[in-house]
């Protein structure tokens, strides 16, 4: 068997991993624990159906969200989805503002991502050399698939735009979201990264749905924002936003014919992949 193809004996081939907020998406659920040479993932995965599609979920933070941005176990769960025979993973996320246009609600699906963290790690491959593609950080047609989607519903998606990820767990200074607005980008978060260039090592399709709960500190007056803000934003757009991920996920293309199952040919790897 390929290391890009699914054992089809595994109980999922697409995972949606839940942003702050958002820590249940299936209803009639069986929990499966997966160990990985990670550690656990963020929570046990659960597994379901929407409509014929058999979808794994976890919450990133956990579903009490006791992991902060940069203690999530991220190597572990994309291994954990994998391992479950997963090959297309849906994030959505709670970012905020960078554009005054770009205020609550709207929904960004970016097309590119700048990393400002930290400390994290970020590669499954510590020995020898495994040099992957990453330019276009997310799969190109799972990114059309959720902007189709989200037109088809009652949104009115970005299409592209750049998601600048910052260490946290504190929010930005008004200096640096000046900065990152004067680069030209789109929405800043908080999790995007590594958990983007994880499922690039795994040959993963990855794309994520960010949702702005807030315009970024540098952008607006008063205090800035608040966990409280965001939190309670999300929370009021949480259903609205897993009725589009039910969506997205039954448009899925059954047969991955993007570059990202191919990403890994030709290198020899130093693991064995689940």
């Amino acid at each position: 068997m390929s290391n890009n193809e699914p054992d089809h004996r595994h109980n999922a081939e697409i995972g949606v991993i839940g942003g702050s907020g958002f820590y249940a998406f299936l209803d009639e659920v069986q929990e499966i624990p997966v160990e990985t040479p990670y550690g656990p993932p963020s929570d046990p995965l659960v597994v379901g159906k929407v409509g014929a599609r058999s979808v794994a979920f976890v919450p990133r933070h956990g579903r009490d969200h006791r992991y902060p941005p940069h203690r999530i176990p991220y190597l572990a769960n994309l291994w954990a989805l994998r391992s479950l025979g997963v090959r297309q993973v849906l994030a959505p996320s709670a970012v905020g503002g960078l554009r005054p246009q770009y205020g609550p609600g709207t929904l960004v699906i970016p097309d590119q991502l700048v990393d400002r963290t930290y400390g994290r790690g970020q590669t499954y491959y510590d020995r020898g050399a495994v040099h992957l593609p990453f330019a276009d950080p997310y799969c190109p047609r799972g990114r059309r698939t959720a902007v189709e989607a989200a037109r088809r519903s009652d949104w009115e998606p970005v299409d592209g735009g750049t998601l600048v990820v910052i260490e946290g767990p504190r929010f930005s200074t008004r200096a640096e979201s000046q900065w990152y607005a004067a680069q030209g980008w789109s929405v800043v978060g908080m999790t995007g990264h590594p958990e983007a260039v994880l499922a690039r090592e795994l040959a993963l399709c990855y794309t994520t749905l960010t949702l702005v709960t807030d315009l970024d500190a540098g952008l607006e007056e008063g205090e800035g924002v608040t966990q409280e803000e965001v939190f309670r934003f999300f929370a009021a757009n949480v259903e609205r936003l897993r009725n589009l991920l039910f969506d997205v996920v039954v448009a899925l293309p059954v047969e991955r014919t993007c570059p990202c199952p191919r990403v890994l040919d030709g290198i020899e790897l130093p693991l064995e992949l689940p």
